[in-house]
């Protein structure tokens, strides 16, 4: 796979919001130039889908030849930026687990029917940033119709181990040493049930967010080594696999 794009096959990616069903709200970056046919599903971090950051990701991604389906995880009700951490724990409990599972087996749905049902993919694949990084074991443990090749958690949030052994694909992990909120040793732990092939690449001296929300040069250079680590784990995984 090619390191780089250049711009003009960047550019040629369409964008549209819409609605699945009567209840989830979503966006969709399709890949115009070099679109693969391939579907991928990213669960976002707690500031939702309308944030600028995991949008820009999702573009990226698509810019690879992919059609990248982001969904509203809240229901409208994102955590901003600008909520005092007082309120985080209220807010959450609103996010209730079945809710958010129910809208991504929705989703789930979507794509399956947009991608696999109509012999245009043969695999989906899964990404996910911090809150739906979390979400990626649960999502893959649970999938039933074998409808996922692999998986990309970063930074997992609120990751239940128990689950890991019913993953089925390898599912590439990064995160940073210093963040508290995905420890390595839980990772470790993850890692070690999921097997087939899985693997967790931590870097050193970072914290949350570093891949997708770098704050500084040094963890914008890391955070494009991860970028690509993840690029080519799908396409690996899902179109050269396939080919």
């Amino acid at each position: 796979m090619e390191d780089g794009l250049d711009d003009e096959t960047c550019e040629l990616v369409n964008g549209i919001e819409f609605s699945i069903g009567d209840n989830v709200d979503a966006y969709l970056f399709t890949a115009v130039k070099n679109n693969n046919k391939t579907g991928i599903l990213l669960l976002s971090d707690v500031y939702g889908f309308e944030d600028s950051a995991t949008r820009d990701f999702a573009y990226r991604v698509a810019c690879n030849g992919y059609n990248v389906l982001v969904p509203d995880l809240f229901r409208g009700d994102p955590w901003g930026k600008h909520r005092p951490m007082a309120m985080f724990e209220e807010w959450i409990k609103k996010q209730d687990p079945e809710r958010v599972a129910n809208d991504i087996d929705i989703s789930t749905k979507w794509m399956v029917n947009e991608f696999l049902a109509a012999g245009i993919s043969k695999k989906l694949g899964l990404i996910g940033f911090c809150f739906g990084g979390g979400k990626v074991i649960e999502v893959l443990a649970q999938d039933e119709g074998a409808y996922f090749g692999v998986g990309v958690s970063f930074y997992g949030m609120m990751m239940n181990p128990s689950l890991a052994s019913n993953v089925k694909v390898p599912v590439l992990f990064i995160s940073g040493d210093k963040d508290p909120l995905c420890p390595v040793s839980l990772l470790e732990n993850v890692e070690k049930r999921i097997g087939r092939g899985s693997k967790k690449v931590v870097f050193k001296g970072r914290g949350h967010g570093f891949v997708h929300r770098p704050e500084s040069p040094e963890e914008d250079a890391d955070a494009e080594q991860a970028f690509t680590m993840a690029r080519n784990w799908l396409y690996n995984g899902l179109v050269e696999n396939n080919s």
